[in-house]
């Protein structure tokens, strides 16, 4: 039987595993009887997806160096016993691995982060990463047939800085069927407009500019709202000092670090999504949310706008702009017309529009 491998082993986080789980649904559905689906992983139980045979190396995450020599040493041994067919690794390095076509899923932003003095002093090991994951994006990268982005401005950036061969552009769609019952109208008001902005907190996330804003609402004594943040002290520095600083504003809850579950229940009773992130490959929250058909403010962002794609209710703002951020915030709150109609934009081939597409792309070529 011909073999397909996925190799992941680092990805534990939910969204990056929501997106491994729909490949390997994906490569299920279409090639079940025809290619064995072999996915190597961090630990199987994180994944609920039949038909799949897994490969756990549990201990890999542990450490960079662990992380580097499983990918640059260990796997080429294993890559000549599994003979697959193709090979595709899930967490942007390029293994060393022999297989008959290769293929890497790019999906961490960080190298295209432009660094504040803030962001370093703040966490000096994410502003190292960024620098670092630039030069692992470029280890062989060329030696793929196939690399993988989930965003046309990626494209265009990886291009210039790498200029491998045969770039797809693949939009990482989610059956939200398979995670979690349809969202629900909210229930009847009561008189209190809600935010919510889940996110992880990290320095990109830039969950300063919802703060400040929200404090110049405040200040302007403007109180029927409420802005839910899933912010814990207890996290990391910068969630650390992000809580001491704002801890003081009243209209802020702090939800800490919630599940999927639970982020789709906060959808379920929320009045409109926030999300001002400087950087993302894809903004998974906007893709949910967009199912309740309720308004959404967005930083302006080429991200941003190719992840919102046709929408009736949205507003794009300056991230670094509180003060334009607070004036959409009052106007949703007041129910003034803030909100308008987005269009997507076409985007030029090689391009998926969800996973089915992409396996038939990557095999069609293997074949």
């Amino acid at each position: 039987m011909k073999r397909i491998v996925l190799s992941g082993v680092n990805l534990a986080e939910m969204g990056p595993i929501r997106i491994y789980e729909e490949a390997l649904r994906a490569a299920v559905d279409l090639f079940e009887g025809g290619y064995e689906i072999v996915a190597i992983v961090h630990r199987k139980e994180l994944f609920a997806v039949p038909g799949v045979r897994y490969l756990e190396f549990p201990g890999i995450r542990k450490s960079w160096l662990r992380r580097l020599s499983f990918e640059y040493l260990q796997l080429k041994p294993l890559s000549k016993e599994l003979n697959a067919d193709l090979w595709l690794s899930m967490h942007d390095i390029t293994p060393n691995v022999e297989a008959r076509r290769r293929a890497v899923y790019c999906h961490n932003p960080a190298p295209f982060y432009s660094l504040r003095l803030r962001d370093a002093l703040i966490s000096w090991k994410f502003a190292a990463f960024v620098l670092f994951y630039g030069y692992l994006y470029g280890i062989n990268i060329r030696k793929n047939d196939t690399v993988i982005v989930q965003q046309d401005w990626i494209r265009r950036e990886f291009k210039m800085r790498y200029a491998p061969g045969n770039i797809v552009v693949a939009h990482p769609a989610v059956d939200e069927a398979r995670t979690g019952p349809e969202i629900p109208d909210l229930p009847s008001s009561d008189g209190v407009y809600r935010f919510f902005y889940p996110a992880f907190p990290r320095p990109f996330k830039n969950f300063e500019v919802v703060l400040e804003a929200t404090s110049i609402l405040e200040r302007e004594s403007v109180h029927a709202f409420e802005v839910w943040l899933t912010l814990d002290a207890r996290t990391n520095r910068y969630a650390n000092a992000t809580v001491s600083k704002y801890r003081h504003l009243d209209c802020v809850k702090w939800l800490g670090i919630l599940d999927h579950a639970m982020v789709r229940e906060g959808y379920r009773r929320t009045d409109c999504l926030l999300f001002p992130s400087r950087l993302e490959t894809w903004g998974l929250p906007i893709t949910e949310f967009k199912e309740t058909k309720r308004p959404m403010i967005v930083a302006d962002l080429p991200y941003a706008r190719e992840t919102v794609g046709t929408y009736d209710s949205v507003a794009f703002f300056n991230q670094d702009d509180p003060a334009q951020l607070a004036q959409l915030m009052k106007g949703a709150i007041y129910g003034d017309p803030v909100f308008e109609r987005a269009q997507a934009k076409a985007i030029a081939p090689p391009f998926a529009r969800n996973w089915s597409e992409l396996w038939k792309i990557l095999v069609h070529e293997a074949s």
